[in-house]
């Protein structure tokens, strides 16, 4: 009997690595070389998709969300595959503005978004991965995760909710169950949005001075602020813990908002391209029709 890992994807699975010498292989967490992350040596200003000129690359972005719009047309009229996007990262790191910059142009027929807030009583009743199986892309679909299942071996781990073995056991959960996803036709992009101690501090403070801001402010987000170096060890564990041959990690460096979303913008371009999308066979029964 095959292994779990020898199954065969549905789907090219070398559409989800970074080629070789790309800027992009240097962002992704390789499941079997990287037994441990540093988000230290992951600088958060770094520009590795930019090409060096501000404008040139905020061009480049609208033109890529653009040819997502025919991309993802393609993707629901071939229906073989469906799409996943995670994004996940700290307060402050972008998740709102990389759903607005890089899936601006596409349909809402095609591409829907979840923003995960704390449980409610009813998901509560229930095993933590439960609701997140309820949002998954029908086929054709895109879904994108604003914050994820994830939650759940971040912010019990911080706070001390579950023992290291409990957590262990939820690495083991999720990577299983993403597994699940990926042989079933789930295409998933896990995108962890990397930004820097310093330009969080700035991006709060611009929501307290601004007042129309303040809607997106809570004074938890300075608790959880005070728990950042906590916060950066459960990235780095979860990162090498669920980055796997079916769903790996890519670190986004996001200090620089249109820097982040031209990587993803172009990661989701790319890997859409690498599926050999194709549109179905013409109707016999239409050959010939005219309408009068």
């Amino acid at each position: 009997m095959p292994r779990p890992t020898d199954t065969p994807l549905p789907f090219p699975q070398a559409a989800l690595r970074a080629p070789k010498g790309s800027a992009w292989r240097d962002w992704q967490i390789d499941p079997a070389a990287d037994s441990k992350v540093s988000l230290k040596k992951l600088k958060p200003g770094d520009k590795p998709f930019s090409n060096g000129d501000k404008q040139v690359d905020q061009a480049m972005v609208q033109a890529i969300a653009e040819e997502l719009d025919g991309l993802q047309d393609l993707f629901y009229a071939d229906r073989r595959f469906k799409l996943l996007v995670v994004l996940q990262g700290t307060d402050t790191a972008g998740k709102d503005g990389t759903v607005r910059g890089v899936f601006s142009r596409t349909s809402p027929l095609g591409v829907h978004t979840v923003g995960w807030k704390a449980p409610t009583e009813v998901e509560r009743d229930h095993d933590y991965l439960w609701r997140i199986h309820q949002q998954m892309p029908g086929a054709g679909e895109t879904m994108v995760f604003n914050r994820s299942h994830y939650e759940d071996v971040l912010v019990p781990v911080v706070n001390h909710w579950i023992t290291p073995a409990q957590t262990a056991q939820r690495y083991a959960h999720i990577n299983d169950f993403e597994r699940l996803l990926a042989e079933t036709g789930t295409v998933i992009l896990k995108f962890m949005l990397h930004i820097g101690n310093e330009e969080q501090r700035k991006r709060l403070q611009e929501r307290i001075d601004d007042p129309h801001k303040h809607w997106k402010f809570s004074l938890g987000d300075i608790d959880a602020r005070k728990q950042w170096a906590d916060y950066q060890r459960a990235y780095e564990a979860l990162l090498v813990e669920t980055s796997t041959p079916w769903a790996p990690w890519n670190v986004v460096p996001a200090d620089s908002k249109t820097h982040r979303n031209l990587m993803i913008a172009s990661i989701v371009r790319d890997t859409l391209k690498a599926l050999e999308l194709r549109y179905p066979p013409p109707k016999p029964e239409l050959s010939g029709l005219r309408i009068e």
